[in-house]
């Protein structure tokens, strides 16, 4: 019997287990779970097997060497030891991943460069030559793990991530890794629903790969039968013989396999979405086993002679509270569609935003913990049966809730708890720290706490105007706070306030927002109704407490209002998302010759104009438009319009019935900013703002434009307790 090697499969946060079980699966021994992976045993067949049928894995590594390394004199050495003329020749390229944990060598590049250099000394030193090294598809890569100055040097045999089939003719914006969409389809139960010959349906199925990675569950396809490149293809002790071997198994395997495909669909309410679905399908060979079509979610059902199987979804989720209404209307609608057309059906929602998951109205039997990138996500699982669903009474729960508090006697300063008298301590202390800043700044609408003590959960605003107002809004306690406890702590907060503050109970709103099942999410909280007027720099807005999820002026974009008005001076400005359009009366009053403000929202367009009517604009000059910011762009690219100042502060999600497509973020703003960049004037400027927290600019898809992030510039100090309360990039072009 040949001798047992040692391999590493790396994969995502979350995965690990699931991983240890398909390599057993798969042949390996020994298998054992770790932290970012499994170790495992087998020979080099058994290797090349995994990396053709492991649709979990990142990557598979081979150990060369293991030492210690405190200094990069220490890594050169110990690179120098290993063999590699052994490993590959002279005319091979190759390449240096190094990562680090809690190194003395801080730096993964120069981890790199060390050691590279140790490889090319070696092979000069035997040859008087130097291979060459090559960043993309290299014929050897080679992984540097560096763990507290312990290093690892392996050999990687995967040569690049293994989640990429190379079945993706086309891509959505932030696509869903396919061996996250693996993992996903595992923890929802597919591969015995399949075997079973249950059906598949995908409502929000983006580029397909929900889709594509459940056919090839079911069809035992090979996930990397597709694969042109691996990296122990350059590997000196590299096996030919058994590698074609492998393939024509898998390719027999794809044959008789794909005859067992059950009937998947998948729909999208973009047919954009649903086109690339379609072509990476056909580039998987797929086409004659999945549907994919353009529908609205409230039209999905199941082909009346299916059975039934498994409606697996991954939709968006949001930040803000406008955002997250939305989305409990998506969710909610998932929920409907489910019990009204899916009866009998499993279902499993992969979400990054727990709390939604709840709106679905079923009670999930199952969830599982994964990582999407590092957003931390679930997997609910669910039995769509009668039984499963929600009672009425608890979906009226949060109407109780809101009764209770309305109804509450809140006590006097005098009857106090220690909590309560420590929140008003604490809130003293704020108002003190800021009352300079305030008074020298003219600020009189700013956030004087932000859930400081973990027991108050709450962010509170002040806004001064004819009067002055305060504004709460609860953030939700952890499920392991009694919820008694926490209404009681609210309760505290509602008395502490007035006091501090000096306002009456009729000055202060409050909004609730609590994990619940029903349609009442949100309650007020005896607020002096309608529309107040109130002053930022020299411009005066209107905001509402009650009538609204948020108050119509974002206080944490200050600095941006006011860096807009100051530099806006004979200039034609353009607000892309404009809400009540605060941003644009800055501009006007800030000298801009012309401007444009786009919303698809009546209600805040309306609000705008009132907004503009409140500072003397001439409506004339200062043009209001109700359209899709998407689409709206593509027109005014035509006409070639052009505006030196643009500012862009889109929602993390929209879905309006004026959309024929949902807008996320994350997915868009590579689309959304391109476009935007060919309004721009040669010396314009573009703002680039986003409360998202997860959020990552896609810098390599915007190679036409400088950027710049002002994140830190435009955090006020009132919000310097939250520095993710929104990214900030300056954008100009960069041919100027």
């Amino acid at each position: 019997m040949a001798a047992l090697t040692s391999f590493f499969a790396s994969t995502a946060k979350g995965m690990e287990l699931i991983l240890a079980d398909e390599l057993q699966a798969i042949g390996a021994q020994h298998v054992k779970s770790a932290t970012g992976g499994a170790y495992f045993e087998g020979d080099m067949e058994l290797a090349l097997r995994v990396c053709l049928w492991s649709r979990l894995a990142n990557r598979v590594l081979m150990p060369l060497a293991n030492y210690a390394a405190q200094t990069p004199e220490q890594l050169y050495a110990g690179a120098l030891k290993i063999n590699w003329l052994k490993h590959f020749d002279i005319e091979k390229s190759f390449a240096i991943d190094a990562s680090l944990r809690r190194s003395k060598i801080t730096h993964s590049r120069y981890a790199e460069q060390v050691v590279k250099d140790a490889i090319v000394d070696q092979f000069k030193e035997a040859t008087d030559e130097r291979p060459n090294v090559q960043r993309e598809q290299p014929d050897i890569r080679i992984n540097a793990y560096i763990n507290e100055n312990k290093v690892t040097l392996s050999l990687d045999l995967s040569g690049d991530s293994l989640h990429r089939r190379h079945y993706r003719a086309e891509s959505v914006e932030a696509p869903l890794k396919e061996n996250l969409a693996a993992a996903i389809l595992i923890r929802a139960g597919w591969p015995k629903i399949a075997t079973e010959g249950g059906t598949l349906y995908d409502p929000m199925c983006g580029s397909g790969t929900l889709l594509t990675e459940a056919a090839m569950m079911a069809g035992d396809v090979a996930p990397g039968l597709l694969r042109e490149y691996y990296g122990f293809f350059g590997w000196a002790h590299f096996n030919r013989t058994i590698w074609d071997r492998l393939i024509n198994e898998a390719e027999y395997r794809r044959e008789k396999g794909v005859n067992n495909i059950p009937p998947i669909m998948g729909s999208d309410i973009s047919i954009k979405h649903a086109g690339i679905a379609k072509a990476n399908i056909k580039s998987a060979k797929l086409e004659q086993h999945i549907k994919a079509v353009s529908l609205p979610l409230s039209k999905v059902a199941p082909d009346y002679n299916w059975k039934s199987g498994l409606f697996v979804v991954n939709p968006p989720y949001g930040e803000r509270l406008g955002e997250i209404k939305q989305l409990e209307t998506l969710y909610q609608e998932i929920g409907t569609v489910l019990k009204a057309r899916f009866n009998g059906w499993q279902a499993s929602v992969f979400t990054g935003n727990t709390d939604l998951a709840f709106q679905v109205t079923l009670k999930s039997h199952k969830s599982y913990q994964l990582f999407n990138g590092a957003i931390p996500c679930k997997v609910f699982n669910f039995s769509v049966t009668p039984d499963r669903h929600f009672q009425g009474q608890q979906a009226s729960q949060q109407q109780q809730i809101g009764d209770r508090l309305k109804k509450s006697l809140l006590p006097t300063a005098g009857d106090w708890s220690d909590g309560a008298t420590m929140l008003a301590n604490r809130l003293r202390k704020n108002i003190k720290k800021l009352k300079s800043w305030v008074k020298k700044n003219n600020i009189y609408c700013y956030r004087i706490y932000d859930a400081d003590l973990p027991e108050y959960a709450v962010a509170i605003d002040v806004y001064e105007g004819e009067k002055r107002w305060v504004h709460v809004q609860e953030y939700e306690a952890p499920k392991t706070i009694d919820e008694k406890k926490s209404i009681q702590r609210l309760c505290d907060a509602l008395a502490v306030i007035p006091e501090v503050f000096g306002v009456s109970q009729n000055q202060l709103s409050l909004k609730i927002r609590r994990r619940q099942k029903g349609s009442t999410q949100y309650e007020k909280q005896g607020t002096d109704g309608g529309f107040h007027n109130i002053q930022e720099g020299n411009a005066h807005f209107l905001v509402n407490f009650k009538d609204h999820l948020d108050t119509g002026l974002f206080l944490d974009h200050r600095p941006i209002r006011q860096w807009i008005g100051e530099h806006a001076s004979g200039k034609q400005f353009l607000n892309l998302f404009a809400y009540t359009g605060a941003a644009t009366v800055h501009a006007a009053l800030g000298g801009a010759t012309t401007s444009t403000t786009v919303d698809m929202s009546k209600t805040y367009l309306d609000w705008a104009k009132n907004n503009f009517e409140l500072n003397g604009l001439n409506l004339a000059k200062h043009q209001l438009v109700r359209a899709n910011c998407m689409e709206w762009l593509d027109t005014a690219i035509q006409d070639e319009k052009k505006y030196a100042l643009i500012f862009i502060d889109p929602p993390t999600f929209s879905n309006s019935k004026r959309m024929d497509n949902v807008f996320e973020i994350q997915r868009d703003h590579v689309e959304l900013i391109n476009k935007t960049a060919q309004l721009l004037t040669k010396k314009g400027t573009m703002i680039f703002s986003t409360n998202f927290r997860k959020f990552k600019l896609d810098e390599p898809s915007l190679k036409k434009l400088t950027i710049q992030n002002i994140s830190h510039q435009t955090l006020p100090k009132d919000f310097e307790r939250n520095p993710k309360i929104h990214y900030c990039w300056s954008l100009t072009l960069a041919s100027q």
